[in-house]
Protein backbone atom coordinates (compact mmCIF):
# COMPACT_ATOMS: atom_id res chain seq x y z
CA UNK A 1 0.00 0.00 0.00
CA UNK A 2 1.16 3.51 -0.55
CA UNK A 3 -0.49 6.33 0.56
CA UNK A 4 1.28 7.68 4.12
CA UNK A 5 2.83 11.26 4.12
CA UNK A 6 5.26 9.93 7.34
CA UNK A 7 8.46 8.92 5.71
CA UNK A 8 10.13 5.60 6.01
CA UNK A 9 12.48 6.85 8.54
CA UNK A 10 9.87 9.03 10.30
CA UNK A 11 7.83 5.42 10.45
CA UNK A 12 10.84 3.48 12.15
CA UNK A 13 11.54 6.29 14.61
CA UNK A 14 8.31 6.37 15.47
CA UNK A 15 8.40 6.59 19.90
CA UNK A 16 5.88 4.34 21.18
CA UNK A 17 4.71 5.50 24.72
CA UNK A 18 5.12 3.02 27.54
CA UNK A 19 2.97 4.30 30.51
CA UNK A 20 4.65 2.12 33.65
CA UNK A 21 1.68 3.18 35.89
CA UNK A 22 -0.73 1.68 33.70
CA UNK A 23 -2.19 -1.98 34.48
CA UNK A 24 -2.80 -4.93 31.81
CA UNK A 25 -6.19 -4.35 33.06
CA UNK A 26 -6.77 -0.53 32.69
CA UNK A 27 -5.19 -0.53 29.51
CA UNK A 28 -7.84 -3.17 28.01
CA UNK A 29 -10.84 -1.31 29.72
CA UNK A 30 -10.89 0.93 26.33
CA UNK A 31 -10.69 -2.31 24.37
CA UNK A 32 -13.51 -4.27 26.00
CA UNK A 33 -15.86 -1.51 26.36
CA UNK A 34 -15.11 -0.33 22.49
CA UNK A 35 -15.61 -4.25 21.49
CA UNK A 36 -19.11 -4.66 23.80
CA UNK A 37 -20.69 -1.09 22.26
CA UNK A 38 -19.23 -2.53 18.64
CA UNK A 39 -20.78 -6.06 18.77
CA UNK A 40 -24.52 -4.50 20.51
CA UNK A 41 -24.72 -2.63 17.15
CA UNK A 42 -23.83 -5.34 15.21
CA UNK A 43 -26.10 -8.03 16.58
CA UNK A 44 -28.86 -6.38 18.61
CA UNK A 45 -29.29 -2.54 17.25
CA UNK A 46 -28.84 -3.80 13.18
CA UNK A 47 -26.09 -1.41 12.70
CA UNK A 48 -28.35 1.36 13.63
CA UNK A 49 -27.72 2.29 17.12
CA UNK A 50 -27.22 6.06 16.82
CA UNK A 51 -27.98 6.30 13.12
CA UNK A 52 -25.71 6.23 10.14
CA UNK A 53 -22.64 7.49 12.11
CA UNK A 54 -22.90 4.80 14.96
CA UNK A 55 -19.71 3.21 14.63
CA UNK A 56 -17.74 6.84 14.16
CA UNK A 57 -19.48 7.75 17.54
CA UNK A 58 -18.42 4.43 18.96
CA UNK A 59 -14.90 4.99 18.46
CA UNK A 60 -15.17 8.59 19.70
CA UNK A 61 -16.69 7.23 22.77
CA UNK A 62 -14.24 4.30 23.02
CA UNK A 63 -11.80 7.69 23.02
CA UNK A 64 -13.04 9.24 25.36
CA UNK A 65 -12.55 6.48 27.96
CA UNK A 66 -9.44 5.72 27.27
CA UNK A 67 -8.85 9.52 27.99
CA UNK A 68 -10.62 8.87 31.05
CA UNK A 69 -8.36 6.04 32.30
CA UNK A 70 -5.30 8.27 31.18
CA UNK A 71 -6.44 10.89 33.48
CA UNK A 72 -6.87 8.72 36.19
CA UNK A 73 -2.92 7.68 35.22
CA UNK A 74 -1.78 11.07 35.21
CA UNK A 75 -1.30 11.55 31.24
CA UNK A 76 -1.62 14.94 30.37
CA UNK A 77 -4.38 16.46 28.13
CA UNK A 78 -1.44 17.69 26.39
CA UNK A 79 0.24 14.50 25.28
CA UNK A 80 -2.64 12.88 24.78
CA UNK A 81 -4.03 15.98 22.14
CA UNK A 82 -0.41 15.63 20.69
CA UNK A 83 -0.38 11.99 19.74
CA UNK A 84 -4.08 12.63 18.33
CA UNK A 85 -3.23 15.38 15.83
CA UNK A 86 -0.18 12.91 14.73
CA UNK A 87 -2.27 10.35 13.78
CA UNK A 88 -4.99 12.97 12.06
CA UNK A 89 -1.97 14.29 10.61
CA UNK A 90 -0.59 10.98 9.43
CA UNK A 91 -3.89 9.98 7.65
CA UNK A 92 -3.90 13.23 5.26
CA UNK A 93 -2.55 11.94 2.28
CA UNK A 94 -5.43 8.61 2.86
CA UNK A 95 -7.95 10.98 2.98
CA UNK A 96 -7.40 13.11 -0.08
CA UNK A 97 -6.89 9.51 -1.99
CA UNK A 98 -10.18 8.46 -1.11
CA UNK A 99 -11.71 12.26 -2.36
CA UNK A 100 -9.88 11.65 -5.60
CA UNK A 101 -10.95 8.33 -5.86
CA UNK A 102 -14.63 9.41 -5.38
CA UNK A 103 -14.18 12.15 -8.12
CA UNK A 104 -12.61 9.17 -10.12
CA UNK A 105 -15.37 6.99 -9.89
CA UNK A 106 -17.82 9.77 -10.93
CA UNK A 107 -16.09 10.73 -13.47
CA UNK A 108 -15.51 7.12 -14.91
CA UNK A 109 -18.80 6.93 -15.06
CA UNK A 110 -20.00 9.64 -16.92
CA UNK A 111 -17.27 9.26 -19.51
CA UNK A 112 -18.09 6.10 -19.95
CA UNK A 113 -14.84 4.33 -18.82
CA UNK A 114 -16.50 2.47 -16.56
CA UNK A 115 -19.13 0.88 -18.84
CA UNK A 116 -16.57 0.08 -21.51
CA UNK A 117 -14.87 -1.85 -18.88
CA UNK A 118 -18.09 -3.90 -18.36
CA UNK A 119 -18.93 -4.22 -21.18
CA UNK A 120 -15.87 -5.71 -22.75
CA UNK A 121 -15.57 -7.69 -19.64
CA UNK A 122 -19.21 -8.96 -19.58
CA UNK A 123 -17.47 -10.81 -23.46
CA UNK A 124 -14.29 -12.52 -21.85
CA UNK A 125 -14.86 -13.34 -18.88
CA UNK A 126 -17.75 -16.29 -17.92
CA UNK A 127 -18.77 -16.77 -14.73
CA UNK A 128 -17.13 -20.06 -14.28
CA UNK A 129 -13.52 -18.29 -13.99
CA UNK A 130 -14.58 -14.89 -13.20
CA UNK A 131 -13.33 -15.06 -9.59
CA UNK A 132 -10.28 -16.83 -10.19
CA UNK A 133 -9.38 -14.44 -12.60
CA UNK A 134 -9.99 -11.66 -10.78
CA UNK A 135 -7.79 -12.59 -8.03
CA UNK A 136 -5.10 -13.29 -10.59
CA UNK A 137 -5.35 -10.07 -12.28
CA UNK A 138 -5.72 -8.00 -8.83
CA UNK A 139 -2.22 -9.74 -8.46
CA UNK A 140 -0.71 -8.97 -11.16
CA UNK A 141 -1.70 -5.12 -11.32
CA UNK A 142 -0.90 -4.67 -7.79
CA UNK A 143 2.83 -6.74 -7.94
CA UNK A 144 3.66 -3.87 -10.54
CA UNK A 145 2.00 -0.81 -9.03
CA UNK A 146 2.79 -1.85 -5.67
CA UNK A 147 -0.44 -0.85 -4.16
CA UNK A 148 -3.38 -2.56 -3.29
CA UNK A 149 -5.32 1.14 -2.94
CA UNK A 150 -4.66 1.68 -6.35
CA UNK A 151 -5.43 -1.99 -7.51
CA UNK A 152 -9.06 -1.72 -5.88
CA UNK A 153 -9.60 1.98 -7.34
CA UNK A 154 -8.74 1.12 -11.32
CA UNK A 155 -9.35 -2.61 -11.94
CA UNK A 156 -10.94 -3.82 -8.44
CA UNK A 157 -14.01 -1.15 -9.39
CA UNK A 158 -14.20 -2.32 -13.11
CA UNK A 159 -13.88 -6.06 -11.38
CA UNK A 160 -17.21 -5.85 -9.38
CA UNK A 161 -19.00 -4.35 -11.73
CA UNK A 162 -18.53 -6.67 -14.71
CA UNK A 163 -18.96 -9.95 -11.69
CA UNK A 164 -22.11 -7.96 -10.46
CA UNK A 165 -23.53 -7.91 -14.66
CA UNK A 166 -23.02 -11.46 -14.46
CA UNK A 167 -25.14 -12.10 -11.37
CA UNK A 168 -21.92 -12.80 -8.64
CA UNK A 169 -22.25 -11.88 -5.58
CA UNK A 170 -20.43 -8.25 -4.42
CA UNK A 171 -19.17 -10.33 -1.28
CA UNK A 172 -17.20 -12.41 -2.83
CA UNK A 173 -15.74 -10.49 -5.94
CA UNK A 174 -14.67 -7.72 -3.45
CA UNK A 175 -13.02 -11.08 -1.74
CA UNK A 176 -11.36 -11.62 -4.76
CA UNK A 177 -10.08 -8.71 -5.56
CA UNK A 178 -8.73 -7.89 -2.43
CA UNK A 179 -7.18 -11.26 -1.99
CA UNK A 180 -5.29 -10.48 -5.13
CA UNK A 181 -4.39 -6.78 -4.46
CA UNK A 182 -3.00 -8.12 -1.27
CA UNK A 183 -0.60 -10.32 -2.61
CA UNK A 184 0.72 -7.89 -4.56
CA UNK A 185 1.04 -5.24 -1.64
CA UNK A 186 2.87 -8.11 0.48
CA UNK A 187 4.87 -9.21 -2.14
CA UNK A 188 6.22 -6.19 -4.37
CA UNK A 189 9.29 -4.41 -3.61
CA UNK A 190 7.43 -1.16 -4.69
CA UNK A 191 5.03 -1.70 -1.83
CA UNK A 192 6.08 0.91 1.36
CA UNK A 193 4.95 -2.22 3.81
CA UNK A 194 7.18 -4.67 2.00
CA UNK A 195 9.91 -2.61 2.58
CA UNK A 196 8.88 -1.17 6.11
CA UNK A 197 8.75 -4.93 7.31
CA UNK A 198 12.38 -5.69 7.04
CA UNK A 199 13.35 -2.76 8.44
CA UNK A 200 11.68 -2.80 11.46
CA UNK A 201 13.05 -6.88 11.71
CA UNK A 202 16.40 -6.12 10.56
CA UNK A 203 16.72 -8.24 7.52
CA UNK A 204 17.19 -6.55 3.65
CA UNK A 205 14.07 -6.50 1.44
CA UNK A 206 15.35 -9.23 -1.06
CA UNK A 207 15.56 -11.65 1.17
CA UNK A 208 12.27 -10.57 3.01
CA UNK A 209 10.18 -11.19 -0.14
CA UNK A 210 12.08 -14.42 -0.93
CA UNK A 211 11.30 -15.70 2.31
CA UNK A 212 7.83 -14.48 2.47
CA UNK A 213 7.23 -16.64 -0.42
CA UNK A 214 7.33 -19.65 1.12
CA UNK A 215 3.78 -18.96 3.18
CA UNK A 216 2.65 -16.54 0.92
CA UNK A 217 2.85 -18.73 -2.45
CA UNK A 218 0.82 -21.60 -0.87
CA UNK A 219 -1.69 -18.82 0.33
CA UNK A 220 -2.60 -17.81 -3.02
CA UNK A 221 -2.59 -21.03 -4.36
CA UNK A 222 -4.67 -21.86 -2.62
CA UNK A 223 -6.99 -18.90 -2.50
CA UNK A 224 -6.99 -19.36 -6.47
CA UNK A 225 -8.04 -23.15 -5.99
CA UNK A 226 -11.00 -21.94 -3.56
CA UNK A 227 -12.33 -19.34 -5.68
CA UNK A 228 -12.36 -21.86 -8.89
CA UNK A 229 -14.72 -24.35 -6.79
CA UNK A 230 -17.02 -21.53 -5.71
CA UNK A 231 -17.07 -20.46 -9.86
CA UNK A 232 -17.46 -23.51 -10.69
CA UNK A 233 -20.26 -24.37 -8.29
CA UNK A 234 -22.26 -20.68 -8.33
CA UNK A 235 -25.30 -20.22 -9.64
CA UNK A 236 -25.81 -16.82 -11.12
CA UNK A 237 -28.08 -15.25 -12.40
CA UNK A 238 -27.18 -13.12 -15.08
CA UNK A 239 -25.48 -15.60 -17.63
CA UNK A 240 -29.00 -15.63 -19.29
CA UNK A 241 -29.37 -11.88 -20.56
CA UNK A 242 -25.83 -10.86 -21.03
CA UNK A 243 -26.74 -10.38 -24.67
CA UNK A 244 -29.53 -8.15 -23.45
CA UNK A 245 -26.93 -6.12 -20.53
CA UNK A 246 -24.27 -5.78 -23.84
CA UNK A 247 -27.00 -3.89 -25.81
CA UNK A 248 -28.59 -1.39 -23.24
CA UNK A 249 -24.73 -0.17 -22.22
CA UNK A 250 -24.05 0.08 -26.32
CA UNK A 251 -27.20 2.07 -26.32
CA UNK A 252 -26.89 4.12 -23.47
CA UNK A 253 -23.16 5.13 -24.10
CA UNK A 254 -20.70 5.91 -26.91
CA UNK A 255 -18.38 2.63 -25.71
CA UNK A 256 -15.36 2.45 -27.90
CA UNK A 257 -11.81 1.23 -26.62
CA UNK A 258 -10.55 4.52 -27.19
CA UNK A 259 -11.76 5.21 -23.59
CA UNK A 260 -8.93 2.57 -22.13
CA UNK A 261 -6.58 5.20 -22.42
CA UNK A 262 -7.47 6.74 -19.10
CA UNK A 263 -7.23 4.23 -17.15
CA UNK A 264 -3.86 2.38 -18.73
CA UNK A 265 -2.96 6.34 -18.20
CA UNK A 266 -3.43 5.94 -14.48
CA UNK A 267 -1.36 2.78 -14.07
CA UNK A 268 1.44 3.89 -16.23
CA UNK A 269 1.99 7.01 -13.81
CA UNK A 270 2.11 4.46 -10.93
CA UNK A 271 4.00 2.29 -12.54
CA UNK A 272 6.28 4.88 -13.32
CA UNK A 273 5.67 5.85 -9.48
CA UNK A 274 4.28 8.56 -9.96
CA UNK A 275 2.45 9.97 -6.40
CA UNK A 276 -0.50 8.53 -5.85
CA UNK A 277 -2.33 12.22 -6.05
CA UNK A 278 -0.92 13.20 -9.56
CA UNK A 279 -1.74 9.71 -11.06
CA UNK A 280 -5.55 9.70 -9.77
CA UNK A 281 -5.90 13.53 -10.35
CA UNK A 282 -5.20 12.77 -13.64
CA UNK A 283 -7.19 10.21 -14.29
CA UNK A 284 -9.84 12.64 -13.04
CA UNK A 285 -9.09 15.47 -15.46
CA UNK A 286 -8.46 12.72 -18.36
CA UNK A 287 -11.97 11.46 -17.35
CA UNK A 288 -13.19 14.69 -17.88
CA UNK A 289 -11.97 15.30 -21.05
CA UNK A 290 -13.45 12.32 -22.81
CA UNK A 291 -16.49 12.53 -21.00
CA UNK A 292 -17.13 15.98 -23.11
CA UNK A 293 -15.68 13.93 -26.11
CA UNK A 294 -17.31 10.91 -26.35
CA UNK A 295 -20.67 11.20 -23.76
CA UNK A 296 -22.07 14.50 -25.15
CA UNK A 297 -25.60 13.21 -25.07
CA UNK A 298 -24.88 11.38 -21.11
CA UNK A 299 -23.64 14.72 -19.80
CA UNK A 300 -26.73 16.54 -21.61
CA UNK A 301 -29.51 14.19 -19.39
CA UNK A 302 -27.66 14.74 -15.88
CA UNK A 303 -27.88 18.85 -16.35
CA UNK A 304 -28.09 21.81 -17.88
CA UNK A 305 -24.88 22.51 -18.85
CA UNK A 306 -21.95 19.95 -19.87
CA UNK A 307 -19.62 21.43 -16.90
CA UNK A 308 -22.20 21.43 -14.52
CA UNK A 309 -22.89 17.63 -15.29
CA UNK A 310 -18.94 17.10 -14.47
CA UNK A 311 -18.80 19.24 -11.39
CA UNK A 312 -21.80 17.17 -10.37
CA UNK A 313 -19.84 13.58 -11.12
CA UNK A 314 -16.59 14.90 -9.09
CA UNK A 315 -18.45 16.37 -6.20
CA UNK A 316 -21.96 14.61 -5.66
CA UNK A 317 -24.30 11.65 -6.22
CA UNK A 318 -24.30 10.89 -10.49
CA UNK A 319 -26.92 7.91 -11.38
CA UNK A 320 -27.87 6.88 -14.76
CA UNK A 321 -30.94 5.41 -15.88
CA UNK A 322 -31.40 2.90 -18.42
CA UNK A 323 -33.86 -0.28 -19.37
CA UNK A 324 -31.84 -2.58 -17.06
CA UNK A 325 -32.50 -2.39 -12.76
CA UNK A 326 -29.45 -4.45 -12.40
CA UNK A 327 -27.35 -2.03 -15.11
CA UNK A 328 -29.01 1.10 -12.73
CA UNK A 329 -27.74 0.09 -9.72
CA UNK A 330 -24.35 -0.20 -11.28
CA UNK A 331 -24.21 2.80 -12.92
CA UNK A 332 -24.54 5.55 -9.84
CA UNK A 333 -21.60 6.88 -8.14
CA UNK A 334 -21.38 9.01 -5.14
CA UNK A 335 -18.44 11.27 -5.96
CA UNK A 336 -16.39 13.00 -3.31
CA UNK A 337 -19.44 13.23 -1.45
CA UNK A 338 -19.96 9.64 -1.10
CA UNK A 339 -16.53 9.11 0.56
CA UNK A 340 -17.13 10.96 3.49
CA UNK A 341 -18.66 8.54 5.50
CA UNK A 342 -14.97 6.27 4.92
CA UNK A 343 -13.07 9.64 6.02
CA UNK A 344 -15.00 10.11 8.87
CA UNK A 345 -14.61 6.64 10.01
CA UNK A 346 -10.79 7.01 9.65
CA UNK A 347 -10.55 10.24 11.65
CA UNK A 348 -12.50 8.86 14.36
CA UNK A 349 -10.31 5.74 14.57
CA UNK A 350 -7.21 7.66 14.07
CA UNK A 351 -8.70 9.97 17.75
CA UNK A 352 -9.31 6.81 19.78
CA UNK A 353 -5.49 4.87 18.67
CA UNK A 354 -4.00 7.80 19.19
CA UNK A 355 -5.44 8.17 22.78
CA UNK A 356 -4.87 4.13 23.27
CA UNK A 357 -0.89 5.50 21.94
CA UNK A 358 -1.02 8.48 24.49
CA UNK A 359 -1.84 6.55 27.42
CA UNK A 360 0.83 4.17 27.04
CA UNK A 361 -2.23 1.28 26.40
CA UNK A 362 -1.07 0.08 22.77
CA UNK A 363 3.24 -0.76 24.79
CA UNK A 364 1.30 -2.43 27.46
CA UNK A 365 -0.65 -4.61 25.72
CA UNK A 366 2.25 -6.01 23.51
CA UNK A 367 4.54 -6.41 26.59
CA UNK A 368 2.01 -8.46 27.93
CA UNK A 369 1.75 -10.48 24.60
CA UNK A 370 5.53 -10.79 24.66
CA UNK A 371 5.15 -13.02 28.03
CA UNK A 372 3.42 -15.73 25.72
CA UNK A 373 6.66 -16.01 23.82
CA UNK A 374 7.94 -19.26 25.82
CA UNK A 375 8.43 -21.32 23.27
CA UNK A 376 9.26 -20.69 19.45
CA UNK A 377 5.63 -21.13 18.08
CA UNK A 378 4.28 -19.05 21.19
CA UNK A 379 6.39 -16.03 19.93
CA UNK A 380 4.82 -16.87 16.73
CA UNK A 381 1.57 -16.72 17.89
CA UNK A 382 2.31 -13.70 20.26
CA UNK A 383 3.62 -11.33 17.23
CA UNK A 384 0.63 -12.53 14.83
CA UNK A 385 -1.78 -11.93 18.35
CA UNK A 386 0.09 -8.25 18.41
CA UNK A 387 -0.63 -7.15 15.23
CA UNK A 388 -3.93 -7.95 14.26
CA UNK A 389 -4.45 -6.65 17.66
CA UNK A 390 -2.87 -3.60 16.87
CA UNK A 391 -4.65 -3.02 13.95
CA UNK A 392 -8.20 -3.33 15.82
CA UNK A 393 -7.10 -1.10 18.20
CA UNK A 394 -4.72 1.42 16.80
CA UNK A 395 -6.32 1.17 13.01
CA UNK A 396 -3.34 1.44 11.19
CA UNK A 397 -1.69 -1.12 9.24
CA UNK A 398 1.23 0.43 9.85
CA UNK A 399 1.48 0.90 13.78
CA UNK A 400 0.59 -2.79 13.20
CA UNK A 401 3.95 -3.46 11.75
CA UNK A 402 5.98 -1.26 13.66
CA UNK A 403 5.17 -1.30 17.30
CA UNK A 404 5.42 -5.52 17.14
CA UNK A 405 8.31 -5.22 14.94
CA UNK A 406 10.06 -3.12 17.80
CA UNK A 407 8.54 -5.16 20.53
CA UNK A 408 9.46 -8.17 19.44
CA UNK A 409 12.69 -7.97 17.47
CA UNK A 410 15.07 -8.58 20.51
CA UNK A 411 12.74 -11.70 21.35
CA UNK A 412 13.52 -13.22 18.15
CA UNK A 413 17.44 -13.09 18.36
CA UNK A 414 17.36 -14.44 22.09
CA UNK A 415 15.44 -17.33 20.21
CA UNK A 416 18.75 -17.40 17.25
CA UNK A 417 15.95 -16.62 14.69
CA UNK A 418 16.52 -15.02 11.83
CA UNK A 419 14.79 -11.63 11.22
CA UNK A 420 13.36 -12.45 8.29
CA UNK A 421 11.20 -14.82 10.08
CA UNK A 422 10.06 -11.84 12.25
CA UNK A 423 9.85 -9.57 9.18
CA UNK A 424 7.70 -12.43 7.07
CA UNK A 425 5.16 -12.63 10.45
CA UNK A 426 5.03 -9.03 10.14
CA UNK A 427 3.35 -8.92 6.60
CA UNK A 428 1.35 -12.13 7.07
CA UNK A 429 -0.15 -10.54 10.05
CA UNK A 430 -0.20 -6.95 9.73
CA UNK A 431 -0.22 -6.03 6.28
CA UNK A 432 -3.10 -8.25 5.14
CA UNK A 433 -5.12 -8.54 8.06
CA UNK A 434 -6.16 -4.47 7.88
CA UNK A 435 -8.57 -5.11 5.27
CA UNK A 436 -10.42 -7.49 7.54
CA UNK A 437 -10.98 -4.46 10.42
CA UNK A 438 -14.07 -1.85 9.35
CA UNK A 439 -12.66 0.66 11.01
CA UNK A 440 -8.66 0.45 10.00
CA UNK A 441 -8.04 2.72 7.43
CA UNK A 442 -7.47 -0.13 5.30
CA UNK A 443 -10.75 -1.61 5.57
CA UNK A 444 -12.67 1.51 5.71
CA UNK A 445 -10.81 2.51 2.03
CA UNK A 446 -11.46 -1.35 0.26
CA UNK A 447 -15.76 -1.13 1.22
CA UNK A 448 -15.02 2.55 0.24
CA UNK A 449 -14.29 2.31 -2.80
CA UNK A 450 -15.67 -0.82 -4.24
CA UNK A 451 -19.45 -0.40 -2.27
CA UNK A 452 -19.22 -3.44 -0.46
CA UNK A 453 -19.36 -3.62 3.59
CA UNK A 454 -16.28 -5.24 5.14
CA UNK A 455 -18.57 -7.75 6.74
CA UNK A 456 -19.88 -8.97 3.16
CA UNK A 457 -16.20 -9.53 1.74
CA UNK A 458 -14.48 -10.21 5.09
CA UNK A 459 -14.81 -14.74 4.89
CA UNK A 460 -14.26 -14.16 0.89
CA UNK A 461 -10.60 -12.39 1.58
CA UNK A 462 -9.52 -15.47 1.88
CA UNK A 463 -5.90 -14.64 1.21
CA UNK A 464 -5.84 -11.99 3.78
CA UNK A 465 -7.31 -14.32 7.20
CA UNK A 466 -5.42 -17.60 6.03
CA UNK A 467 -2.39 -15.49 5.70
CA UNK A 468 -1.28 -15.76 9.28
CA UNK A 469 -2.87 -19.02 10.21
CA UNK A 470 -0.39 -20.53 7.62
CA UNK A 471 2.51 -19.09 8.89
CA UNK A 472 1.51 -20.30 12.61
CA UNK A 473 0.96 -23.62 10.75
CA UNK A 474 4.61 -23.48 9.52
CA UNK A 475 5.69 -22.25 12.97
CA UNK A 476 4.26 -25.05 14.81
CA UNK A 477 5.06 -27.45 12.72
CA UNK A 478 8.87 -26.20 12.53
CA UNK A 479 8.97 -25.74 8.63
CA UNK A 480 11.64 -23.53 6.89
CA UNK A 481 12.59 -21.81 10.13
CA UNK A 482 15.33 -19.92 9.57
CA UNK A 483 18.05 -19.79 12.34
CA UNK A 484 21.26 -17.06 13.05
CA UNK A 485 23.77 -17.88 11.47
CA UNK A 486 26.63 -17.67 14.29
CA UNK A 487 29.98 -16.82 12.55
CA UNK A 488 33.11 -18.68 14.80
CA UNK A 489 35.61 -16.29 16.49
Amino acid sequence: MQYNNLSEIEIQNQKIIDNKELSLFEALIPVVILMMMLAYNIFFAEGELLGEYTTQFILLMGGLIASIVGFLNKVSLKMMLVEIWENLKSIFVPVMILLLVGALAGTWLVSGIIPAMVYYGLQVLSPSIFLPASVIIASIISMATGSSWTTSATVGIALVGIGTALGIPTGMIAGAVISGAYFGDKMSPLSDTTNLAPAMAGTDLFTHIRYMTITTVPTIIITIIVFGIIGFTIDTEGTTDISGLLNTINTTFNITPYLFIVPLTVIGLILTKTKPLIALGIGVILAAVFAFIFQTAILSSLATSNFEAIVKAIFVDTAIITDNVQLNDLFSAGGMKGMLWTIFLICCAMVFGGTMDAIGALAKITKELLKLATSIFGLFFSTVLSCIGLNVIASDQYLAIVIPGKMFKKAFEDKELAPENLSRTLEDSGTVTSALIPWNTCGAYQSGVLGVPVADYAIYAIFNWLSPIMTLIFAAFSIKIKQLVTKKV
